[in-house]
């Protein structure tokens, strides 16, 4: 399974293969892209843990000039209010990475607060097939692992739809292969699966 470019208009770097586009992110994918389109020069990205937030927003930093601050609804507040302040008297975006909207942050600063409310969002969804058969090859693949695609193919629909699931999926694979000193095969897969509890195969 090929990984898909990010759609943006400047040259790859190693990060930006790294991440994976899909229906689950493609919306906030097209949404960073157009930033120069958003209302104030700042936007906030949520997404699931594992979901490639964090690497998507160094990507746009990366590729914009901007500022990105992850874990934005534990950040210091008056630091927050002053860098969304900057971002829009430098014309620079701001990309603020979180857990939730800021309507779900608990926000002292009412000036800062307002200025979150009318801030745009972009949102990365669960993964979809595609996206979870590409971050299996990956993440296998990154620990010097054969991912042959009739095990893929195997994984996709038993696995619950979520990244961390995925990411137990391939350390309990990982474990099996070393711990059995044999290749990836779908019998690998079936207990990698059982030893997660995703299915029983006693």
């Amino acid at each position: 399974m090929s990984q898909i470019a990010l759609p943006f208009a400047w040259p790859a770097d190693e990060d930006e293969r790294d991440f994976i586009v899909s229906d689950a992110n493609r919306l906030a994918v097209r949404h960073l892209e157009h930033w120069a389109l958003w209302p104030v020069m700042a936007s906030v990205l949520t997404g699931p843990r594992k979901s490639g937030r964090s690497l998507l927003g160094r990507i746009f930093a990366a590729k914009t000039g901007g500022r990105l601050i992850d874990n934005a609804d534990r950040h210091n507040e008056e630091a927050l209010f002053h860098a969304w302040n900057a971002a829009q008297a430098d014309r620079k975006p701001l990309l603020l990475v979180a857990d939730a909207p800021p309507a779900h942050w608990s926000i002292r600063l009412p000036d800062l607060r307002s200025r979150l409310l009318a801030t745009p969002q972009a949102i990365i969804g669960d993964p979809d097939t595609v996206l979870i058969g590409g971050l299996i090859e990956k993440l296998l693949i990154a620990r010097g692992l054969n991912a042959p695609s009739e095990v893929i193919r195997y994984l996709v629909p038993r696995i619950e739809r979520s990244y961390v699931a995925v990411g137990r999926v391939v350390d309990a694979i990982d474990e099996l292969a070393l711990e059995r000193r044999q290749r990836i095969t779908v019998p690998i897969g079936r207990m990698a699966l059982a030893a997660i509890g995703v299915i029983d195969d006693s």
